[in-house]
């Protein structure tokens, strides 16, 4: 867990000091018809919307493999091509409902609920409610949601995002950019160290940065987990969220104003208050062990060849839902599809480069599983790397491309953060483009993809994302939906230039001597730090 300085990871942006290489041409040698047939069928129906453990994930994973092989690309892990991730797959049954007092509200269009725990009943019983603002403990601001309150064995409601976005008080937080303490996840870690048993996150669409129609698609279906020792049982017992209007009525019930307590909460002396009302739930869970997996292949360094710059796209999505009684599969063609055959065209590209200007580090191709639900196989593969972790040069992620045409600038998450925003401030320079610093900061988009996993262990790393920037409408209408399906019009220009950066930052890092570094204290540097001081 990061506990100090978490607004420094406000942008995962990675490592160096060293020019980039001259413009490599590297656009000129991607093959952009194999991309787009590489999009057009891992977003296939035939793919099934790419679930962990399904048919999907197995057609998903012989493709990867299949055209790592075809490449002539060497299996990441030591004979193969695949790390396998064990995973409980937890299915809530969806015919639940939230009483508290005499309300009673719908699961997914009023409310959602699941569990990580090994636990296939958990009841809510007349549990009682503790309204602790934005649920955050952060001594190196000196803000404690939970100070002098007991929350163990409750439900705690707790607000989205942190107190900087509410204000966009520069400083408070960091202002309008949003911290991991105002990251879901986090409000469902702290809560757990809190010891209450269930949290509903109340849900507004500007500081959660989507619309609820995402949260119903996130967490009314199947979701997996890692598995500790403990059944992760210390885990929060109820992993839920509550739209704005139920929390209003929730609270009017009590005789509170959720309007006035929402605004007490931007207050470091905020006292949680408990409501009159009482909570009961029943979550029932069917659970299945099983694993999943990671897919990797490596291009292997002639002079350095266990120092390895990594390449990533997640490869899951979110499988099937139904809508109006049809089975409708959510293909995620740009979320993530279009980040997988991104690595494949670089493998293909830098494969075919290699054999007449080899490179000195290795570069390795990946796609890992489950990003979608909690960054469990980077999580994964951060703790068990088939090379020390101190021996990962960097970690370039790539989370949705610009199928769009091209345009002047690239996104830059984060400011300062390390040393590699330097390599992508001088690889941008090549192409006569410009940075632009992440429009929509508030979003946390550096805690949402794989790359932080690697980050908790000091692995420093880039995040190439472009949804909802070149495409307005795609937050709205696609993140998450069915509709983020593959279109026979996109030009793909923002692909050929992206690609063509990103290409020229590996081979950059594939070839010289120098240890991205964290240029911000924080716990990814001490981590770092540790294995390489």
């Amino acid at each position: 867990m990061i506990r100090k300085h978490l607004a420094l990871a406000a942008g995962l942006l990675v490592a160096a000091s060293t020019q980039v290489m001259a413009a490599s041409q590297l656009a000129d040698q991607l093959d952009l018809n194999q991309y787009r047939q590489d999009v057009k069928i891992l977003a296939s129906d035939a793919f099934q919307g790419r679930a962990p453990l399904s048919d999907g994930e197995t057609k998903t994973i012989a493709y990867l493999t299949a055209a790592f092989k075809q490449m002539g690309l060497q299996p990441a892990f030591g004979d193969s091509y695949t790390q396998a991730v064990p995973m409980a797959k937890i299915t809530a049954d969806q015919n639940m409902q939230l009483q508290v007092g005499d309300l009673h509200f719908k699961n997914g269009s009023e409310f959602t609920a699941r569990t990580q725990q090994i636990n296939p009943h958990i009841q809510l019983k007349d549990n009682d409610i503790v309204f602790v603002g934005y649920g955050i403990n952060a001594p190196e601001y000196g803000w404690n949601d939970y100070a002098n309150t007991d929350v163990k064995g409750k439900t705690v409601i707790v607000l989205v995002n942190d107190p900087g976005f509410a204000t966009q008080d520069p400083d408070l937080f960091t202002g309008n950019a949003m911290t991991y303490y105002g990251r879901w996840t986090y409000k469902y870690e702290e809560a757990a160290r809190q010891g209450a048993k269930a949290v509903f996150i109340v849900h507004e669409t500007a500081p959660a940065a989507y619309p609820w129609g995402v949260v119903e698609n996130s967490n009314t279906n199947t979701k997996f987990t890692l598995v500790d020792n403990n059944k992760n049982l210390s885990q929060v017992g109820v992993m839920g969220w509550i739209q704005r209007p139920v929390a209003d009525k929730i609270f009017a019930a009590s005789g509170l104003d959720f309007e006035t307590l929402k605004e007490s909460a931007l207050a470091k002396n905020f006292t949680p208050v408990t409501l009159k009302q009482k909570a009961n739930l029943n979550l029932d869970s069917s659970i299945e062990m099983a694993s999943s997996q990671n897919v990797g292949a490596i291009l292997p360094g002639t002079a350095y060849p266990n120092e390895w710059v990594v390449l990533h796209a997640h490869w899951d999505h979110l499988g099937e839902t139904v809508e109006d009684g049809k089975t409708v599969y959510l293909n995620g063609a740009v979320d993530n599809a279009s980040g997988v055959a991104g690595v494949l065209a670089l493998a293909r590209t830098l494969k075919q480069r290699s054999l007449t200007q080899p490179n000195q580090r290795t570069l390795m191709f990946s796609a890992f599983t489950a990003e979608e639900t909690g960054l469990i196989g980077a999580t994964h593969f951060a703790q068990n790397p088939p090379v020390p972790s101190k021996n990962l040069v960097a970690f370039l992620n790539i989370d949705g491309m610009n199928v769009n045409d091209g345009v002047d600038y690239i996104l830059q998450y984060g400011n300062k953060v390390s040393s590699l925003e330097s390599y992508l401030r001088d690889a941008t320079q090549t192409q006569g483009r410009t940075v632009k610093p992440d429009p929509r900061p508030q979003n946390g988009l550096m805690f949402r993809s794989d790359h932080f996993a690697l980050a908790q262990q000091g692995v420093p790393g880039l995040l190439f994302m472009s949804l909802g920037d070149t495409d307005p409408d795609y937050i709205a209408h696609k993140y998450h939906k069915a509709a983020d399906d593959y279109d026979p019009s996109w030009s793909l220009g923002g692909v050929k230039q992206d690609l063509d950066l990103i290409g020229q930052i590996m081979l950059t890092l594939g070839n010289n001597q120098d240890w991205p570094v964290w240029l911000q204290d924080s716990d990814f540097k001490q981590r770092r730090l540790q294995d390489r001081p």
